[in-house]
C-alpha cells in the first residue's frame, strides 16, 4: 500500500545521509595548516595554478600577503581565478603568466619575462600535472606525462635555479603522489614507445617527481634551498578528465563510493603550504612528506644511481645547456 509520507522520507534520509558525508568528507581530510604563518615579502611560482589543488595553493598564498605567479597553459582560465583570488584575499600581487609544461619553448620565455620582472623567487610550486591524457607526444617528442609531469618542471626549476639561490633561504616544492610506488624508469624506453600503457606512464613520471627532488637536494647543499616532495593524499580534482569512458564504470559507480573519504581541494593543498612556508622544514633536503607528516618513498625513488642517471637524460632531453644559454641571452 502505497504511504504518503514516504517521498519526503526518503528525501530527508537522503538529505541527511548526503550532509553526514560531507562533513565526515571534511573530518576524514584533516585539518588546514596553520593560519597565524604568512608570507608578505615571499615571491611565490606555482605551476597549473587554475585548479584543483594548484588553485587552492595560489589562493593560500595570497591570502597569506605573497606575491604569486601563475604559470598556466589555459590564460583564459587562469585570468578569472587570478579576479577570483585579487576579490577574495584583496592582494592585488597575483599575476598570470603563460607557461605550458608541454613546450620547453613557453618554459623559456616563461623564464625570461619572469626574470626581468621580478628579482626574487622564494617558492617554486612544481604542481601541474596529467594523467593519460589524450595526446601521447609533446611538441619537443616526450611521451606526454613524462613531458609536463618532470621534464618541464626539471627544465623550469634549473633555469630559475640561479634566482632561488639568490632569493635564499627558498624552496622547490614537487608535487608527487602515491602512484610513484607503483613506477618504474623505463631506461630502455623512457617514451614507453614498443608498448604503451598510460598507467605506467604515469607511475613512471610521478617516480620521476620523487626521484628529481632528491637529486636537486644533493646538488644544491649549502645554497639555502630546501626541497621538499610532497603527496597530497586522494584529492577531489579534475584530474582524471582525460580518462576514457570505457572506464566510465569507475568514473560513475566507483568514484561516489570513494568520494566522502576523498580530500577537497583545498585540504590537499595544504601539504604544499606546509612545505613551502613550515620554518620546521627550511633545511629539507628531498624529504617526502605526505599528509604534512614525513614519510619515505619508495625503494627505487632512493636509488641514488637511478636519480643521477635520469638527471642526466633530463639534461640532454631538455638541451638544458643550451636553454640556460639562451635565457642569459635574453
Amino acid at each position: 500500500m502505497w504511504v504518503p509520507n514516504l517521498p519526503i522520507t526518503l528525501i530527508s534520509a537522503v538529505a541527511a545521509s548526503a550532509g553526514a558525508a560531507c562533513i565526515f568528507k571534511d573530518f576524514h581530510g584533516g585539518p588546514p595548516y596553520e593560519r597565524d604563518v604568512r608570507a608578505e615579502g615571499k615571491t611565490v611560482v606555482v605551476t597549473g595554478a587554475n585548479a584543483g589543488i594548484g588553485k587552492e595553493a595560489a589562493l593560500e598564498f595570497a591570502t597569506r600577503g605573497a606575491k604569486v605567479f601563475m604559470a598556466c597553459r589555459d590564460m583564459e582560465k587562469c585570468e578569472e581565478v587570478r579576479r577570483e583570488i585579487v576579490m577574495e584575499t584583496k592582494n592585488k600581487y597575483v599575476y598570470c603568466r603563460p607557461c605550458d609544461l608541454a613546450n620547453t619553448t613557453s618554459i623559456r620565455e616563461f623564464v625570461e619575462r619572469f626574470k626581468s620582472e621580478e628579482p626574487h623567487l622564494h617558492v617554486l610550486v612544481n604542481n601541474a600535472g596529467v594523467m593519460e591524457p589524450p595526446t601521447r607526444i609533446t611538441r619537443d617528442g616526450f611521451e606526454t606525462q613524462l613531458g609536463v609531469n618532470h621534464m618541464g618542471h626539471f627544465l623550469l626549476t634549473n633555469l630559475l635555479l640561479d634566482t632561488l639561490k639568490d632569493s635564499a633561504p627558498s624552496r622547490v616544492v614537487v608535487v608527487s603522489c602515491s602512484a610513484h610506488r607503483k613506477g618504474q624508469i623505463h631506461k630502455e624506453d623512457l617514451n614507453l614507445t614498443a608498448k604503451y600503457d598510460g598507467r605506467a606512464a604515469y607511475a613512471q613520471s610521478k617516480l620521476a617527481n620523487v626521484l628529481f627532488a632528491r637529486e636537486l637536494a644533493k646538488r644544491t647543499l649549502d645554497s639555502g634551498i630546501s626541497v621538499i616532495a610532497v603527496d597530497p593524499g586522494h584529492t577531489d580534482t579534475d584530474l582524471t578528465r582525460h580518462l576514457p569512458m570505457s572506464k566510465s564504470f569507475t568514473r560513475f559507480f566507483v568514484y561516489p563510493l570513494f568520494w566522502p573519504v576523498m580530500k577537497t581541494p583545498k585540504i590537499g593543498a595544504q601539504v604544499i603550504i606546509h612545505a613551502a612556508l613550515d620554518p620546521k622544514l627550511k633545511k629539507c633536503a628531498g624529504d617526502y612528506y605526505v599528509d604534512m607528516k614525513l614519510a619515505e618513498p619508495s625503494k627505487e625513488a632512493q636509488d641514488f644511481e637511478l636519480s643521477l642517471w635520469l638527471w642526466k637524460v633530463s639534461e640532454r632531453w631538455t638541451k638544458l645547456d643550451q636553454a640556460a644559454q639562451q635565457v642569459r641571452a635574453a
